[in-house]
C-alpha cells in the first residue's frame, strides 16, 4: 500500500472522504449508543417482570422474548420502516434503526437479565425480607447489585452485536460507517483499501466497548453474596 498523500493513493482518497467517512461513524456510534440505553432499560424492566411478574406479566414478556429472539434483525428493521407506515406510522430510517435494534436487543438483555437474578441464591431474597426491607428495596439494594455482575459479560456481547447490527441500517437508507464507505468505493474504486479501513473503525469500536465492559466488572468484583 502507497503511503503517500500524492493524488490518486489510498490515504490520499482517505482524507478528502474523511467528512462523509466521520460521519457515518458518528451514525455508527449514536445508533448504537442509543439502541444499548433502550434495549439495556427496556430489558431490566422486561427481565424483572420475568423473574417476579404476575402469571400474566410474565406470559406477556415470554411471548415478548421469544418472538423478538426468534426474528432476525433484518426482517425487524424492515418491518419497522415499512411495516409501520402501512398503519399510518411514519418513522425516520435512523430511528426506525434504533428501535428495531433496541427491540431486538431487549429481548437478549431480558433474557440474560433474569438468568441473572435467579442465579442469585434464594436466601437473599428471603434474608432481606425478614429485616423488613420492602420487595421494591430488596430488588434494588440486594437483588440487583449482584445481578448486574452476572450480567455483565453477556450484556456486553449484545452491545457488540448492536454494533455490527447497525450495519443492516443501510437497507433503509441510513448512511452509517459501511455504507459511507461503499459510497466512497464507488467513486475511488478502492475497495480492499477502504473495507479494511472500515474493519480496523470496526475493531476499534467492539475493542473500546469489550475494555469498557471489562473494566465494569473489576470495579464491580465486590457485588459477591
Amino acid at each position: 500500500m502507497d503511503f503517500s498523500m500524492a493524488p490518486g493513493t489510498f490515504w490520499f482518497e482517505a482524507w478528502q472522504a474523511r467528512a462523509s467517512l466521520l460521519s457515518g461513524l458518528g451514525v455508527t456510534l449514536l445508533s448504537s449508543a442509543l439502541s444499548i440505553v433502550m434495549a439495556t432499560f427496556c430489558g431490566i424492566l422486561m427481565g424483572v417482570a420475568l423473574s417476579y411478574g404476575w402469571w400474566w406479566l410474565k406470559l406477556l414478556a415470554r411471548l415478548y422474548v421469544d418472538l423478538m429472539r426468534g426474528i432476525p434483525v433484518l426482517v425487524l428493521i424492515l418491518f419497522t420502516y415499512y411495516g409501520l407506515a402501512l398503519f399510518g406510522v411514519n418513522v425516520a430510517a435512523f430511528w426506525a434503526g434504533v428501535i428495531a435494534l433496541g427491540a431486538f436487543a431487549t429481548a437478549h438483555v431480558a433474557e440474560n437479565f433474569r438468568g441473572a437474578v435467579e442465579s442469585v441464591p434464594a436466601g437473599q431474597m428471603e434474608a432481606a425480607k425478614a429485616i423488613g426491607l420492602t420487595f421494591g428495596r430488596r430488588l434494588y439494594y440486594v437483588i440487583l447489585p449482584q445481578a448486574f455482575r452476572r450480567m455483565l459479560p453477556p450484556w456486553v456481547n449484545t452491545g457488540l452485536e448492536i454494533v455490527k447490527g447497525t450495519t443492516l441500517l443501510s437497507i433503509i437508507g441510513v448512511v452509517e460507517l459501511l455504507l459511507s464507505a461503499q459510497q466512497q468505493m464507488a467513486r475511488n474504486y478502492m475497495i480492499v483499501e477502504f473495507y479494511m479501513l472500515t474493519v480496523v473503525l470496526y475493531l476499534i469500536i467492539n475493542f473500546t466497548l469489550a475494555q469498557l465492559g471489562a473494566l465494569l466488572e473489576r470495579k464491580t468484583s465486590y457485588l459477591r453474596y
